[in-house]
């Protein structure tokens, strides 16, 4: 039971952020860089980096080494943002 509560107490701090959920209506497109999220959320990389790991440790997002680029998708828990607004 304490391994759920903590799970959903990483996601709701998660997407708790408008940020954050700008992010992932950016990622509802599809899979996008690290270089597209930059430019489509105006945020510099570190930011970026930070909340991206925030949502990757609440399985809002996951990201996949291809070819030596970073890609992020959004994953099924994440697409459940738009309807929290």
């Amino acid at each position: 039971m304490r391994g759920v509560k903590e799970r959903h107490l990483k996601y709701f701090r998660a997407v708790s952020s408008p940020l954050r959920r700008e992010i992932l209506k950016a990622l509802e497109e599809g899979e996008l860089t690290m270089k597209v999220l930059e430019s489509r959320t105006n945020l510099d990389c570190k930011t970026l980096e930070w909340h991206l790991d925030i949502l990757q440790q609440a399985s809002c997002v996951e990201k996949e080494n291809r070819e030596g680029e970073i890609i992020y998708k959004i994953t099924k828990q994440g697409r459940i943002v738009d309807r929290l607004e």
